[in-house]
């Protein structure tokens, strides 16, 4: 145990070091080729910062990857398609990092990606269990395991709108995984070198990007929800979770922030993946939290999920659907106390509202009559 440790410690220190150093190169490159982030004033803009900043951070996690892999990897069929659909995500990223593309543009780099990974590399989702139920999807596991993919790929992207948020939940992500793995005894697994390798490489992006960031990972932060996409298959294929559920369920922020966006975009007849500004780090931004402590407080509550992933899958499963629920509870009171989903505002709001409504229709009554007390005093 001691020994698998020590080799998970070096692979996650190795990877760490050579992405740290290389983003500064990334940041020359960056401003070299113009892949800048421009702050943007205009209705539906997601992003908080307001200076340029150099874009490409996801560039260099990939790159750690790459370096991590001909360190620590072992070549396979399987690999060969990771490394094949990561190139093709990261090579979309990068185009639409320097000139912006169309969405339908994305979208097409990003199921070619997924096609490598099914019809090459064979990893496809053909059943889903959880809480003892079974679902086998027969000749649609290839077209299910293709969405899945593509929808872990934009997930991370559609929720990367502060410093240090995207990253972070990777790395929360990365480490639970490595968790689960090692006390199920598969710390030198393809799944478990994947999941070090790029907990490293995101850490190392995480040094430079946590507020205030000095590099964003850009549209290419779609190859940590790709490569989430990936690991999350390649878990439920093996022997050890029971359950497709668990990884998922790792993801409940950025799963349920997506989910909600596309709600509310529905509503207001907007397509589903229209930028706004009303997410779930923007609501907290509303209440007057700052962007650290909205990154820290997002942290916090995607650390529930992954520790009741843990109590869940190691522990107790009775106690780990608890924490599920009560988490899901807290989802649910902040649904009905902010805009996340419908622009009507809720009760609170609406009463503090109120309140400030009289305080200013008091306040120029006031105002009036200190003047005519003036007026009389100089007649």
């Amino acid at each position: 145990m001691k020994e698998q440790i020590l080799d998970a410690s070096k692979i996650v220190l190795v990877t760490f070091l050579f992405s740290a150093i290389i983003m500064p190169v990334m940041k020359k490159i960056a401003n070299h080729i113009g892949a800048m982030d421009i702050p943007r004033a205009e209705e539906g803009h997601r992003h908080i910062h307001k200076k340029t900043t150099p874009l490409l951070g996801g560039v260099g996690i990939f790159l750690g990857f790459l370096f991590g892999y001909m360190l620590f990897g072992e070549q396979s069929v399987k690999m060969n398609s990771i490394l094949i659909g990561s190139f093709i995500i990261i090579l979309t990223g990068i185009v639409d990092d320097i000139k912006s593309i169309r969405a339908h543009q994305k979208l097409l780099g990003h199921l070619i990606a997924a096609s490598v990974i099914v019809f090459y590399g064979g990893i496809t989702l053909s059943n889903i269990t959880a809480f003892g139920f079974s679902i086998d999807f027969g000749i649609f596991s290839s077209f299910i395991t293709l969405l899945f993919i593509v929808a872990c790929t934009n997930i991370i992207n559609l929720i990367d709108g502060l410093d240090g948020l995207s990253g972070g939940i990777c790395c929360i992500f990365y480490l639970t995984i490595g968790i689960i793995g090692f006390y199920q005894g598969r710390a030198g697994s393809l799944v478990m070198i994947l999941t070090f390798i790029m907990l490293g490489s995101t850490l190392g992006f995480l040094l430079h990007n946590f507020y205030p960031a000095k590099i964003f990972a850009g549209d290419c932060a779609t190859f940590m929800g790709f490569i989430i996409g990936v690991i999350t298959l390649l878990e439920f294929k093996g022997p050890a979770l029971t359950s497709f559920f668990v990884p998922v369920m790792i993801l409940g922020i950025p799963i349920l922030d997506t989910l909600f966006a596309i709600i509310r975009r529905l509503l207001k007849g907007q397509p589903p993946f229209q930028a706004d500004r009303e997410h779930l780090h923007h609501q907290l931004l509303g209440m007057n939290f700052s962007q650290r402590n909205t990154v820290l407080i997002i942290y916090g509550i995607n650390i529930l999920f992954a520790l009741a992933s843990i109590l869940y899958t190691l522990k107790d499963p009775i106690l780990g659907k608890i924490v599920y629920i009560i988490i899901f509870i807290i989802v649910l009171w902040f649904v009905f106390h902010t805009s996340i989903i419908s622009e009507k505002t809720p009760k609170r709001t609406k009463k503090i509202e109120e309140k400030l409504s009289i305080i200013k229709k008091k306040k120029p009554k006031q105002k009036k009559k200190t003047k005519s007390k003036k007026k009389n005093t100089k007649k």
